[in-house]
């Protein structure tokens, strides 16, 4: 077995959550620049067009790299904790969705970690282009954190997020929601307004 590193990158900015705004576009164009210089041989992203437009503008600066699209890279509630364990917060915010949403998303977010939450059998570096809830179940399976830990980790559009896996070792958080790659004017876009540092 050997080292698997994992980027994850939320879409750049949206109209309306359909596609990318010029802010997105040009996020997009700086996540790729910065990426170039590691060896990433696939990007994985979301079916939905906001984070394939990103992928696609990513993938020009990494040539070779392998593009794929998949329902379980998509946009869905990872877990949905029973709500009397949650804070009031968190379970008023799982509320929002049906049932139907709240069933369908574990089983996705359990075939995304078993694909490519662990070493691999040869030095791997990928790149997930998603959303937000996932890039954080990603986050709290590495950390070892109950499944409710997810909601309240946020990135922002275009930000950047890396995993080590490695062989007999527990995962390895390398950074969580890098923006230095992209100037201030851009930085903070898809992040609650509260929580804006």
């Amino acid at each position: 077995m050997a080292n698997r590193y994992l980027y994850l990158a939320r879409h750049g900015e949206a109209i309306d959550e359909g596609e990318l705004s010029p802010i997105g576009r040009e996020q997009a164009e700086l996540l790729g620049r910065r990426l170039a210089e590691h060896p990433i041989t696939a990007v994985h992203h979301s079916p939905l067009p906001r984070a394939a437009a990103t992928a696609e503008i990513v993938a020009a600066h990494l040539p070779g790299a392998a593009v794929r699209s998949g329902e379980v890279y998509g946009d869905y509630v990872p877990a949905a904790p029973p709500r009397e364990e949650l804070p009031p917060r968190h379970a008023a915010f799982l509320d929002g969705f049906t049932e139907a949403e709240l069933a369908s998303g574990p089983p996705l977010a359990a075939e995304a970690i078993a694909r490519h939450a662990g070493p691999a059998a040869a030095e791997t570096h990928e790149l997930i282009v998603t959303h937000n809830y996932l890039i954080a179940w990603f986050v709290r399976h590495a950390l070892g954190a109950p499944d409710a830990r997810w909601m309240g980790l946020n990135q922002g559009n275009c930000a950047l997020t890396a995993i080590l896996y490695r062989p007999e070792a527990p995962p390895s958080l390398l950074f969580f929601n890098d923006m230095s790659h992209l100037p201030p004017d851009l930085r903070w876009t898809g992040f609650p307004a509260a929580l804006r540092a």
